[in-house]
């Protein structure tokens, strides 16, 4: 009887634990919930009940509890009797400020950029159709994101700002406005479709429910067909990135988002075995070392100009030291030329397609680099 006892209460408290990390809510109001939107991210939840749409952010840097809670209510519909504690969003949004190029390019693939009233960093916006309507005085400027203006946020007064969080970090003023501030995390998913699946919160918000369902479930059939046509390839080039900085080399960590392409393309990653999910700061003979003879180099930049293989000898001259170097197999992505970040978070086939075909060109002769090209001479 006591063991019995014992094995009661242990698969009691085995129960409570595991409640208890997890973040996830059950229904509040007696209506049956519906998590079944969300499927790769682990930072979204989402759950239908009949008045009104729950919606949470785990948070990131604390995996055990919540960032945020969303409940979404529309806009024309009655306020239900009662609702559980969170931020009330009317849906659909009509004027919102975004703050981030990546947001409003996902608002253009889901044909909303006329719900977007006001952006931060004007200057990084590459969408033609929001620069046209800034120089045309019909979209607001609000600023630097890390300290937007005040006033003109005010003059704007969005029913909504969508915006990156970080951690620790506060909003300032713009916190105490009474605004909704929709805490976009997608950026600190580790899967390619995870990140991508913060289309549907998008779709949600803006009144684009079934066209970000069937966007997300076009990229996630290319995506997985994509990964399938190199699973069985025989091969797996070893590929490496970026440069260093200062004395550091910063490397996607084994559990991060790049990390997780770079197999999911074919490749072979050195810091696969590493259990970081962000960057990993590295010595360069530490790299050198263990991905000296590394076949291909992916290099991102921000250059008004070509990145060279010259230019990268005068800038570090051990770089010259490496196989993808002395064999000519480093490419670079000039950010400031090509849409990457504005297409690739929400698009992660497009990017998977890109790593594959340079992994594996024999697979896919046909295809032309989008984002990365050889680097010149």
């Amino acid at each position: 009887m006591k063991n019995l006892f014992r094995w009661i209460s242990l698969i009691a408290l085995l129960l409570l634990t595991v409640q208890c990390q997890n973040p996830k809510r059950q229904s509040t109001d007696g209506a049956t919930g519906n998590d079944t939107l969300v499927h790769h991210a682990d930072l979204l939840s989402i759950i239908r009940h009949d008045t009104y749409t729950d919606v949470a952010i785990t948070n990131p840097w604390d995996t055990t509890r919540l960032l945020h809670r969303y409940l979404l209510v529309p806009r024309e519909a009655p306020l239900p009797d009662s609702l559980p504690q969170g931020t009330m969003v009317r849906t659909p949004l009509e004027k919102s400020l975004v703050y981030s190029s990546v947001h409003a390019s996902a608002l253009e693939m889901l044909g909303a950029l006329d719900r977007i009233g006001g952006v931060c960093d004007l200057a990084y916006i590459k969408t033609p159709a929001l620069i046209e309507r800034a120089q045309a005085g019909r979209l607001v400027d609000a600023g630097n994101s890390t300290s937007p203006d005040i006033e003109r946020v005010m003059e704007l007064s969005p029913d909504a700002i969508l915006l990156s969080p970080f951690e620790n970090a506060g909003y300032g003023r713009i916190g105490k406005m009474g605004i909704p501030i929709i805490e976009c995390a997608d950026y600190l998913e580790t899967s390619p479709l995870g990140r991508a699946e913060w289309i549907k919160l998008l779709g949600l918000l803006y009144g684009k429910e079934t066209e970000a369902d069937s966007l997300f479930t076009q990229i996630e059939q290319r995506y997985n067909r994509l990964k399938e046509q190199v699973e069985h390839t025989g091969s797996a080039p070893m590929v490496i990135s970026e440069l260093k900085s200062g004395s550091a080399w910063y490397m996607p960590g084994g559990k991060s988002y790049m990390a997780r392409i770079f197999a999911d393309a074919g490749g072979s990653y050195p810091w696969s075995d590493n259990g970081e999910s962000g960057s990993i700061p590295l010595a360069f003979e530490t790299v050198f070392n263990r991905a000296g003879e590394a076949d291909i180099w992916l290099i991102k930049s921000f250059n008004v100009g070509q990145l060279s293989y010259k230019a990268l000898q005068k800038e570090y001259a051990p770089y010259a030291r490496f196989k993808a170097f002395r064999e000519h197999k480093i490419y670079g992505c000039n950010t400031a030329a090509c849409n990457y970040y504005e297409e690739t978070p929400f698009r992660p086939d497009l990017l998977l397609q890109e790593l594959a075909a340079l992994f594996h060109p024999d697979r896919f002769p046909d295809y032309q680099l989008r984002y990365f090209q050889p680097l010149s001479e």
